[in-house]
């Protein structure tokens, strides 16, 4: 299934498929910039004696009798499962006629450079709604020309994320939709002839600071004729970087929170650079803020060598700041306002279902860039919430609370989980192969057992007000937790993105999207969780805790995927047979069906076609059987996504971002002719008998 694509006009060539212009206001330029993470703790990962002798929990028979057996019943089958390459282990059967897992039942969309949603013969789409659209009532009509601050602030927001999705009936025909706005692209928002970026005007930076944040509508799913619509509603919202928000945890208050607007500590305006998320078992949305680093300006001018170094390893640095925010706003200043920066980096809160609640950052989670947030109920009833730093060799956390979840989506119930949020264990991970070292060398070539796997153990760094962290106080390691994590060792991970965990099957998922400085001089090597040097396709990590309880602190790993052209040696698809899956590169957002398929969103496929949304089956004989159900438009990143029985949700984000800017456009989605591009989100069903709406993946 190789993919041989014409040229294409992206502006300059940078890690993954992404343009210049996407790297430059999405993350700031972070990959061409050095690694934030340049601490130097060792990776204990390949010698599994060194682990246990500096370690001394466990002992080495334990050990390996984890690394062995804690996968026993990954395929379905009895702890004797055939060996590696055997049928029942995810290798297919020659000659058995093909019966799709419930769920995965399509054609495989090809890959292509489309300027438009493909999706498998069968399916019908609908642009549920886009950058610009009213979302509260009264809200005017989107006008690319004459946009104002006042009119963005009612319209749906830009470059939209993460999508959830909360039914409010037991049919999911009325539901609370819930999206992420991630960043601007003000060279796209604007007519080319109104916006010098060198010299945005207010009126242009309000505008934007209405364009980040959330947006809550109020969706209603048609039975008859399928699709997704928006409904005028009660429940239909706004968060900007204006709406006010509740800092929480055990961090509330601190020194390090207070600016001169509010010292207290415990109240800030605005939440930025919103990614991935999940629905809570409550019925909340958590949503982590990531590349906030950016929008900070002049903090090259600190020269305390405390914060410098607090800045450094967060990514800041220079003089102004690419959007000029702090032009009209002393907060994005550094220098006039030292703290405010630390006021984001946060997992926030919001409660759907109150349209007049005030949203939430919980400081017991940590700061760092998160990707997103993700809840598993543990065995004695605690929350569980994973969560991944987005960048070059930085990590993977887990917080266990302390108290005891409640369950229902009552108002009680919603308010008494969201505190336990605030109280609890933060986690970070270290993974250790199972392999010699030798065994991994760099190429993606398999070690003599046949995978990529090992065990794992979850490091306290603070519970409450105690610090596990020798130099850090416990508000120290929640507000700097990249540095207090340096300092006990964990694993540097290959940009650790959305992590999920699978309601099925019981295990967590993690999409480590790519990172093309692994093994370069001066960089940390190959470990067997992050194997190949120059990673530029991204892999999926895969875990069970200890028992299959989330409140564990030891584990067992594998990875499913190691992603990019099935043609190629260095790639490995959970042992099916490479021939018959879709190339997949560069893992960024995962979800589940209820049947426990994974699936996962791309960003910055490094193979020459769009980015899209794949199904694999994580268990039985198909487990590893990647195929594509859509790509999204040209130059656009695939986001969400949300997979129920009648319909599949994908925002779509930046389309034709590879331009310069807006008075050349690449893309024309989704309002065609020669219309400018806006980020929406799309819904997707398959059409069943008599053109009538069927479930997804199921004849």
């Amino acid at each position: 299934m190789s993919f041989q694509p014409r040229l294409l006009p992206l502006s300059t060539s940078h890690p993954g498929g992404r343009s210049a212009v996407t790297c430059e206001y999405r993350c700031g330029n972070a990959c061409a910039h050095p690694a934030p993470n340049t601490s130097a703790n060792e990776y204990f990962g390949d010698v599994v004696s060194d682990v246990v002798s500096r370690r001394g929990a466990l002992k080495a028979g334990a050990v390996m009798a984890a690394a062995a057996g804690g996968f026993a019943a990954l395929s379905g089958t009895a702890a004797a499962a055939p060996a590696h390459g055997a049928p029942g282990r995810g290798h297919g059967r020659p000659g058995r006629p093909e019966r799709p897992v419930p769920g995965t039942d399509f054609e495989a969309v090809a890959p292509n450079i489309d300027d438009a949603v493909v999706v498998p013969d069968g399916y019908a789409q609908n642009v549920v709604i886009g950058w610009g659209d009213p979302v509260v009532p009264g809200a005017p009509k989107f006008d690319f020309r004459n946009q104002t601050a006042e009119a963005q602030a009612q319209q749906f927001g830009y470059n939209n994320d993460f999508v959830g999705l909360i039914p409010q009936d037991p049919l999911g025909i009325r539901n609370l939709l819930v999206a992420n706005h991630e960043y601007t692209t003000e060279t796209h928002m604007f007519p080319v002839d109104q916006y010098d970026p060198a010299n945005p005007t207010e009126e242009q930076v309000r505008i934007a600071w209405a364009a980040h944040g959330l947006s809550v509508v109020q969706a209603y799913r048609d039975p008859v004729q399928g699709g997704l619509r928006v409904l005028p509603s009660r429940y239909n919202r706004r968060i900007t970087i204006n709406t006010e928000f509740e800092l929480r945890g055990p961090a509330a208050g601190s020194k390090y929170l207070k600016t001169s607007v509010d010292k207290t500590g415990k109240k800030v305006f605005g939440t930025q650079n919103n990614c991935a998320g999940s629905v809570t078992p409550w019925g909340t949305v958590l949503s982590g803020e990531e590349n906030f680093n950016q929008y900070f300006a002049n903090a090259g001018t600190v020269t305390d060598p405390a914060e410098r170094e607090r800045l450094d390893r967060y990514g800041l640095g220079g003089g102004e700041s690419r959007r000029k925010w702090e032009r009209y706003d002393k907060r994005w200043d550094v220098a006039k306002e030292p703290n405010e920066v630390n006021r984001f980096g946060w997992v926030v809160e919001i409660d759907p279902n109150d349209p007049n609640s005030t949203p939430v950052k919980h400081t017991a989670l940590g700061r760092f860039k998160h990707e997103g947030a993700a809840v598993k109920i543990t065995k004695d009833n605690r929350v569980a919430v994973y969560s991944g730093d987005d960048e070059r060799f930085d990590y993977i956390y887990k917080f266990v609370s302390k108290g005891k979840y409640k369950r229902g989506r009552s108002a009680h119930a919603r308010r008494h989980n969201m505190g336990l949020l605030d109280d609890g264990t933060l986690y970070v991970a270290r993974f250790t192969g199972d392999s010699p070292a030798g065994e991994i060398d760099g190429s993606g070539k398999l070690p003599a057992d046949g995978e990529f796997d090992g065990v794992g153990e979850w490091i306290k760094l603070a519970s409450g007000n105690k610090s596990f962290v020798d130099g850090f106080t416990a508000e120290e390691v929640y507000i700097f937790t990249r540095l207090a994590a340096d300092k006990v060792g964990p694993t540097k991970m290959d940009r650790p993105e959305d992590i999920e965990p699978n309601p099925v099957n019981g295990r967590i998922y993690a999409a480590l999207t790519n990172n093309s400085d692994r093994g370069k001089a001066g960089k940390a090597g190959v470990d067997e969780a992050n194997p190949r040097v120059g990673n530029r396709n991204g892999h999926v990590l895969e875990w069970e805790e200890q028992g299959g309880d989330a409140g564990a602190t030891r584990f067992s790993w594998r990875l499913l995927l190691v992603c990019g052209d099935p043609e190629t040696a260095d790639t490995y698809f959970g042992g099916f047979d490479k021939s018959k899956v879709s190339p997949i590169s560069c893992p960024d957002n995962v979800a589940f069906d209820r049947h426990g398929n994974l699936w996962i969103s791309t960003d910055g496929n490094a193979l020459g076609s769009n980015d899209g949304l794949f199904s694999v089956p994580v268990d039985g004989p198909e487990r590893g059987y990647v195929k594509q159900f859509l790509t999204v438009p040209y130059a656009a990143e695939a986001c969400g996504p949300v997979v129920t029985d009648n319909l599949v949700l994908v925002a779509v984000q930046h389309p034709g971002e590879d331009a310069p800017n807006s008075g050349a456009p690449t893309s024309h989605w989704p309002d065609g002719g020669r219309s400018i591009p806006r980020p929406a989100i799309v819904s997707v069903w398959r059409q069943g008998r008599f053109g009538l709406p069927g479930d997804i993946g199921t004849r």
